[in-house]
């Protein structure tokens, strides 16, 4: 029977092992280079946040009134931890006043308590880009390229991405009147669920999934029959933008997001392959005006997360961007004690080359089956014989990708090198 550990991750929490754990930082690197080759830098802030600035979010939004981790700390301050990273950075940009356009991308853990389910944890990991300091509908269509582009550079081919508008202010006030009014009318045919929610903001009605409630959606005003002059010209432009990189989209009215600081574009990214109650993988914004509600002044900004878990299930079901291999490329089995190997190792890592050995003077079977499992192109072995001759024994592991020095394919014969060659003939191998 097998014991139960005293302890155990919290529920909603898990461990990321080894070799998936490199599969994150990888995500993480290609999503730097697809932003920072658009003149993003990067922005790290703290996980912990004044509770003030996620209330700024809106208090009508989940996030806020039930799903935050927050407590008062010793120092007899109410804080939080983040529960998203737009509110932080707009944080920061008040605190430190950076030059606009300031352009931004970020990677980090979220926290919110909600229930979890597949791709959806208490504590979770999203990548992200913020720029603030510009009102540009062509902007809006840069962001939207860039997340475009990244799941292209992980490989997927089944994403949709959605799209709309909120217009001005003054336009989303005149349309979630009209909401109002409209579900109240049928406040009868109305889910419970839906009816509180619709106390809180009618907007979130929309995204209703439940099939009661569905006919009322689907006959609810759209958002584009409340547009001002100037909200409709710059969604024209998003779109036109967007069709003049060859990026398809759909205009769906009823896609508002899910926090309170959104105005003109929104949009969402979706994974065909995934469920649609849970195929959101990742989605944004513009958000004019929440710089100013944390004491900054008005400051255009607009940006996107993308959630990590999510977008790694849809690569596994697309069969793209798996876990690379934890491989080194060079394996010492050491029989005469443990010392060369420490040196051998040692010395090939200085030099950039992956190197692994076993431990506890294990026997010479022992040591080649954990070169085997070690992935390695090559062992590099010393015997006693070796020791004695200043000599060590390279033998190929891998025939597919071990090369002699001067590049030919090797045929899997193993070769004795004198110790003072040995580096070389590696990095000639191994390059």
């Amino acid at each position: 029977m097998a014991l139960v550990p005293d302890f155990q991750t919290s529920p909603g929490m898990r461990d990321i092992l080894p070799p998936e754990s490199a599969r994150w930082r990888r995500f993480v690197h290609v999503f730097a280079g697809v932003a920072e080759g658009a003149g993003d830098g990067q922005v790290i802030s703290p996980l912990l946040e004044d509770l003030g600035v996620f209330q700024r979010i809106g208090d009508a939004t989940d996030v806020v009134t039930k799903e935050m981790y927050d407590f008062v700390d010793k120092g007899g301050r109410h804080v939080a931890l983040r529960p998203e990273l737009t509110a932080s950075v707009c944080r920061a940009f008040v605190q430190h006043r950076p030059l606009t356009p300031w352009k931004v991308w970020y990677a980090g853990s979220q926290f919110r308590y909600e229930k979890p389910q597949r791709g959806r944890y208490r504590q979770f990991d999203q990548v992200g880009i913020e720029v603030l300091g510009a009102d540009d509908p062509y902007l809006d269509v840069e962001i939207i390229a860039l997340g475009w582009e990244f799941y292209r550079a992980l490989g997927l081919q089944q994403v949709n991405l959605l799209l709309n508008s909120l217009g001005e202010p003054a336009d989303r006030a005149r349309y979630v009147q009209a909401l109002q009014e409209h579900f109240e009318a049928h406040l009868d045919t109305l889910s419970d669920e839906s009816k509180v929610t619709l106390q809180k903001n009618p907007l979130r009605v929309l995204d209703s999934k439940r099939p009661q409630d569905a006919p009322l959606v689907a006959a609810a005003p759209k958002i584009a029959e409340f547009y001002s002059e100037a909200a409709a010209a710059h969604f024209a432009a998003v779109q036109a933008g967007l069709t003049e990189l060859g990026i398809p989209f759909t205009v769906d009215s009823k896609l508002v997001r899910g926090l309170d600081y959104y105005r003109h574009t929104t949009f969402e990214y979706q994974g065909g392959t995934l469920e649609s109650a849970q195929n959101a993988l990742g989605g944004g914004g513009r958000y004019d005006g929440l710089v100013e509600s944390l004491g900054g002044p008005p400051t255009a900004g607009i940006g996107f997360a993308l959630g990590l878990d999510r977008t790694l299930i849809a690569c596994d079901d697309e069969g793209v961007f798996p876990a690379p291999a934890n491989d080194v490329d060079v394996f010492v089995v050491d029989t005469t004690g443990g010392l060369q190997a420490l040196q051998i190792t040692a010395q090939l890592r200085d030099v950039g080359i992956g190197a692994d050995r076993a431990f506890e003077n294990r026997s010479m079977k022992s040591q080649m089956k954990a070169a085997d499992r070690s992935g390695a192109t090559y062992a590099v072995i010393i015997g006693s014989n070796e020791l004695d001759a200043g000599e060590a024994v390279v033998r190929p592991l891998r025939a597919e990708r071990a090369l002699n020095p001067d590049g030919s394919p090797s045929d899997g014969t193993q070769s004795t090198i004198p110790r003072s060659d040995l580096l070389d003939h590696l990095k000639k191998a191994l390059s």
